[in-house]
């Protein structure tokens, strides 16, 4: 296989590749290397890239498989993000503001080592995550594959960016308001978001208060199956891909919150996609959800402003961060303690309720966005409050999944008529990636979306 088209097979064609001996990991990871080194200077999907440590590993991959080894991703190249830790670098979370190395590695970073992955480099993302775009004064903007006029989303913005340019055949994101829905769906790639504590974020514990899950946003839905089943071992992630389950399907274009438009190319893609399931032979019902918490918006909002406050506090130079996220987080010291603890309470209450529609369906489908994605530099001129607000309602339909924990995906579903990407959200029963697998995986058989590329890193 040409070494181009090898770099766009996405991770579970890699491994075979490298399994059957077509490959070696050596000729993958160095041209994987190579492309990043041509077009990450524009591309800004990189914080740091391990090239000489990547190699060595990729030769010790090759060594390993000369005698007779094996493991689930031996020598293939991915990336993870930079708000998990690395041995012996700083944990930067989108920051100048640490300065203290990791002790070690975290869990994740662990799992895909001991399953043979090469980790070639680690992907840039907004400051804090606090952001649905990737970008800070000091870093610069990361740019969408599609377009390098347009944002590839955030927070996990660089890892997404990474797998569409072909860079890597998978990357690890986090999610805590959408941050790997809101990228993949900016660049047409598959991210799932598992449920609450299905990967384990450790040594970090409760992040965010449980808001953030940590998930892959991979070319195929076989790469995030397979990812899974290194990161969540115990699930037979794989297996729920080849499905043939006919599904209950709830379609919903409701927002969380009143008043928030949803742009007809966004619906349009939600609507011909529930179309295409009710082709395949699920059940698809159009049921919008009476909104009985109407304050439920206004409650994440308090969580999500703690949470930066709480992040602001751990780091070793917080006077380093941008104006803007020094903003976000002196509105959450601004907040009373026993409102955000009220903010807390609410959330098994809100879980029971959201999951009813689970009681009669299989899967809900909503829109990702309400919106294409933003260009680069859109928000800047707006006041803090005005981009929050902004970008809460570009992102209403991902929140809710973070407070109640639920498997979500983002999963293409065609292109604007300027050519961006445009994506469905799939949310599942807690507890319950499998099913979001499965009809991931037969809307791709049904209308494949990895071949087409973008055309600049072709």
């Amino acid at each position: 296989m040409d070494l181009t088209d090898a770099c766009f097979a996405g991770a579970a064609r890699q491994a075979e590749l490298l399994r059957s001996g077509a490959l070696t990991s050596r000729d993958l990871v160095a041209e994987c290397l190579r492309r990043i080194d041509r077009h990450d200077r524009s591309l800004n999907a990189f914080r740091a890239v391990f090239t000489d440590r990547a190699l060595a590993e990729a030769d010790h991959a090759d060594a390993r498989r000369a005698r007779g080894e094996d493991a689930p991703l031996l020598g293939v190249p991915v990336a993870v993000k930079e708000d998990l830790a690395i041995a012996g670098l700083p944990t930067t979370k989108g920051t100048a503001a640490v300065d203290t190395p990791a002790p070690a590695d975290c869990e994740i970073v662990r799992r895909l080592r001991d399953a043979g992955a090469v980790i070639v480099g680690r992907t840039r993302m907004p400051e804090l995550g606090l952001w649905p775009y990737t970008e800070s004064t000091w870093a610069g903007a990361t740019r969408n594959p599609w377009s390098p006029e347009h944002s590839p989303g955030g927070s996990s913005g660089g890892s997404a960016a990474a797998v569409a340019a072909g860079l890597v055949g998978a990357a690890i994101g986090t999610d805590g308001a959408g941050s790997i829905r809101i990228p993949s769906a900016c660049t047409g790639l598959f991210g799932l978001k598992p449920q609450r504590d299905h990967v384990p974020l450790d040594p970090d514990r409760d992040v965010w208060n449980g808001l953030v899950a940590a998930g892959p946003i991979t070319r195929h839905v076989a790469d995030a199956a397979l990812l899974l089943d290194v990161l969540a071992p115990g699930t037979d992630h794989t297996a729920a891909i080849t499905s043939a389950r006919s599904l209950r399907i709830a379609v919903s274009l409701r927002t969380w919150g009143p008043g928030i438009p949803v742009d007809p190319e966004v619906r349009d893609a939600v609507l011909d996609t529930a179309g295409l399931l009710a082709d395949l032979g699920h059940g698809v019902t159009r049921l919008d959800p009476e909104l009985h918490d109407l304050a439920g918006p206004a409650w994440f909002a308090v969580r999500y402003l703690t949470c930066a406050a709480t992040t602001e506090q751990e780091l070793d130079r917080p006077d380093r961060l941008d104006a803007r996220t020094r903003a976000v987080a002196a509105l959450g010291h601004s907040l009373p303690a026993p409102l955000a603890r009220a903010a807390l309470a609410r959330t098994a209450k809100l879980t029971e309720h959201a999951n009813r529609i689970f009681g009669e369906h299989d899967l809900l489908l909503t829109p990702v966005l309400t919106r294409p994605p933003l260009r680069i530099g859109e928000w800047n001129r707006r006041p803090t409050i005005a981009a929050l607000l902004a970008a809460a309602r570009m992102t209403t339909f991902l929140q809710l999944w973070n407070v109640t924990g639920n498997p979500a995906a983002a999963v293409p579903a065609g292109h604007t008529r300027t050519g961006l990407p445009l994506a469905v959200q799939l949310v599942g029963p807690t507890a319950d990636e499998r099913t979001v697998l499965t009809a991931a995986a037969q809307l791709e058989r049904a209308r494949p979306w990895a071949d087409r590329r973008p055309p600049i890193y072709t």
